[in-house]
C-alpha cells in the first residue's frame, strides 16, 4: 500500500529458506514490495532436502514441552513460536494443499509425505503476492551508504531488511556460514556454529560394520551425562545416527568439549526392568549359545547383539542379574561428532542480546534475523523447522512495519 509520500515500501530478504520465504510472505501481505536475493540457483534447497525423509514440518506435543525443546533460548524463541504455533503451521499447510496427519511419534507430516508440492505452492502464492525472487545472488555485506552489496558488485537497496542466511549445515545447499564474519566485522556477537542433530563417532568391530551398518537399534533409550532419550538409533560405519542421538547433542558437544572421548549408555531394553529381565534369562538354559539367550530372553535383534558384544565383556558376567544390567547398560565409548557439513542442523549464531524483542539486530536498524543464524538449538522432530517459520514471520512481520514507519518518516530512517 502506498504511503503518504506516494511510494510503496520496500524490502529486502537475503536467503530463500523457509525462514526467508515466511518472512518475505508475511511483509508482502502487509503491503511490502519485497525482494528475496538467494545465492543459489533455486529457492528452499535444504528444505527439499528435509522433505526426502517425510518433511516432518512441526510437533503435536503441548506447547510447554514444545518450548522446552529449545532450553535457554526457549525464553525468546517463544514470544514467536505462541504467536505461529504448531496448529498454525499445519492451517498454513493446509491452505497450501498439503493436509497434515500427526503420526505415532507426534510429529507432523504432510500426507503426501513430500516438501517439493509445498514448496511449489508456496513460491506460486508468494509471486501472485508481488514477491521478486532473484537466484545467483551473492550477498556480501553492506556499502558505505548502507545498501546491500553482492558479489558480482551489484547493490540493491531496501527500506528494511531480513537475513536468513541459515547456520553452517549441508553447505553444498547454501547455507555455509559466511554471515558470520560480515555480522563480527560489525561488533555483533556471534557464537560459533557447531554441529547439531549429528551422529557420533564410535569404534565398532569388523564384524558390527560388514553386517549391521545402515540396520536400526529400535525402541531403546539413550543417556549420556545424566539426559536421557528414548527412540531409535541407526548403525552407521563410524558410529551412530539417529533420533535418540540427535536429541542429545547438547550433552554430547559439552561432554566432548572437556575430553577426547564420552560415555553413552544404551539401555537395549528401557521397557522391562533389570528385575524382570533377569527372570527371563533364568528361563533360558545356559547351555544354550549367549546370542540365543539374548535373542530369546531379552528379545534382542541380531544388530543390538553385535553392539553388544562390542561394549560389554562378557567374560565378566558370572549370573543372569549381571547379563540383565549389562543389557541395559551397554557403555559405548564416543569419540566424536560427526562435522558440522554433516549435520542435519548447526546450533551457535547472532546472541540473544545482539536482536531486540523483533529480532531485529541492535547495531544495524532495518536488519533483522531470523531462523538457524539465532543462538538456538533443538532436537528433530519438527522443531527446527517451526522455529526458522516462527522467526521468519515475526521478523517480516517487524520489518514491514519499520519500511512502513521509514516510508512515512523518510528524514528519521537509519538505513
Amino acid at each position: 500500500m502506498p504511503s503518504d509520500t506516494g511510494r510503496a515500501a520496500t524490502a529486502a530478504v537475503v536467503g530463500a529458506g523457509p525462514a526467508g520465504l515466511m518472512a518475505a510472505d508475511a511483509m508482502a501481505r502487509a503491503g511490502v514490495r519485497v525482494t528475496i536475493f538467494e545465492r543459489m540457483p533455486s529457492a528452499g534447497r535444504k528444505f527439499l532436502m528435509a522433505g526426502r525423509g517425510g518433511l516432518n514440518l512441526t510437533h503435536s506435543e503441548p506447547i510447554d514441552g514444545f518450548l522446552s525443546r529449545y532450553a535457554d533460548a526457549a525464553v525468546w524463541l517463544g514470544p514467536a513460536i505462541t504467536q505461529f504455533s504448531p496448529s498454525d503451521v499445519r492451517l498454513w499447510a493446509d491452505r497450501h494443499g498439503e493436509e497434515t496427519f500427526v503420526g505415532t511419534s507426534g510429529r507432523v507430516f504432510p500426507r503426501s509425505f513430500k516438501a517439493s508440492p509445498l514448496l511449489r505452492a508456496w513460491l506460486r502464492e508468494l509471486s501472485e503476492l508481488g514477491v521478486v525472487l532473484e537466484t545467483r545472488r551473492h550477498w556480501t555485506g553492506w556499502g558505505d551508504d548502507g545498501v546491500l552489496s553482492f558479489s558480482d558488485g551489484s547493490q540493491a537497496a531496501a527500506d528494511a531488511c531480513v537475513l536468513a542466511l541459515g547456520g553452517a549445515s549441508w553447505p553444498r545447499l547454501g547455507a555455509d556460514g559466511g554471515w558470520v564474519s560480515v555480522l563480527a566485522a560489525r561488533g555483533i556477537e556471534v557464537s560459533p556454529l557447531v554441529a547439531s542433530n549429528a551422529g557420533i563417532d564410535c569404534a565398532w568391530s569388523d564384524v558390527t560394520v560388514a553386517r549391521h551398518a545402515g540396520q536400526p537399534l529400535k525402541r531403546i533409550a539413550v543417556t549420556v551425562a545424566g539426559r536421557t532419550a528414548r527412540g531409535e538409533a541407526m548403525i552407521s560405519r563410524s558410529g551412530l545416527e539417529g533420533g535418540a542421538i540427535y536429541a542429545l547433542s547438547r550433552e554430547l558437544r559439552a561432554a566432548l568439549a572437556t575430553s577426547s572421548d564420552c560415555e553413552l549408555r544404551l539401555d537395549l531394553r528401557p521397557d522391562l526392568d533389570a528385575g524382570r529381565l533377569a527372570a527371563r534369562f533364568g528361563n533360558v538354559p545356559r547351555k544354550q549359545s549367549l546370542s540365543n539367550r539374548l535373542r530369546r530372553a531379552a528379545g534382542l535383534s541380531p544388530q543390538a547383539i553385535s553392539v553388544w558384544r562390542d561394549c560389554v565383556d562378557a567374560q565378566a558376567l558370572d549370573t543372569d542379574e549381571d547379563l540383565a544390567r549389562s543389557v541395559k547398560a551397554v557403555v559405548v565409548k564416543v569419540t566424536g561428532i560427526q562435522p558440522i557439513d554433516r549435520a542435519i542442523s548447526s546450533a551457535g549464531g547472532i546472541a540473544a542480546g545482539e536482536v531486540d524483542e523483533n529480532f531485529m539486530l541492535n547495531k544495524q536498524p532495518g536488519v533483522f534475523v531470523c531462523g538457524e543464524m539465532l543462538d538456538w538449538d533443538a532436537p528433530t522432530g519438527g522443531y527446527l523447522l517451526q522455529a526458522c517459520f516462527a522467526t521468519g514471520r515475526a521478523a517480516g512481520q517487524a520489518a514491514a512495519q519499520y519500511a512502513q514507519q521509514a516510508v512515512r518518516h523518510p528524514v528519521s530512517e537509519s538505513q
